[in-house]
């Protein structure tokens, strides 16, 4: 007895170890086809970066404004003045938040850039690590997720 059932497109589908992966019913991406769980992965980095942008942005303006923002740091290896580091993430931050509004669109340049400033965005976000730890650590850790999430996804080839 097989544990094979056909499904409405003819193909096989195997049940057997499967319950952890995927929903009972569901059945796997063929060849050619998106996995589901990356296809919602690249919607939440797009939004994501969408969002990443814009703080970015506001992170830089708080910088330019008002230097008081930041705790003030001793001798630091990248050391740059508060203005130049704002300046940065205003204009990482515009365009993160570009190329986050073109993934939405599914615009085809969106996905490479994407992963190209978010790997800048990473970098910028180490660099700035001595004035804004935590929040540096946690905006790293949703730039590798983007990261991920856009050289992971495959499109549909039928």
């Amino acid at each position: 007895m097989s544990h094979e059932s056909t499904q409405p497109g003819g193909r096989p589908d195997s049940e057997i170890g499967t319950a952890w992966s995927r929903p009972k019913g569901q059945r796997a991406a063929g060849p050619g086809e998106p996995d589901p769980w990356v296809s919602g992965g690249v919607l939440f980095a797009a939004i994501l970066m969408l969002c990443n942008g814009v703080l970015a942005v506001l992170q830089g303006i708080a910088a330019v404004a008002d230097d008081d923002v930041y705790a003030r740091i001793g001798s630091y290896v990248y050391e740059l003045d508060l203005t130049g580091w704002g300046w940065i993430h205003i204009i990482l931050g515009a365009l993160v938040a570009a190329t986050g509004a073109g993934l939405l669109k599914a615009a085809p340049w969106a996905r490479l850039a994407g992963i190209l400033f978010a790997s800048l965005s990473l970098v910028a976000q180490f660099l700035f690590l001595p004035y804004a730890p935590v929040w540096a650590v946690i905006m790293m850790a949703i730039d590798v997720f983007v990261i991920w999430a856009l050289a992971s996804h495959q499109e549909a080839t039928v």
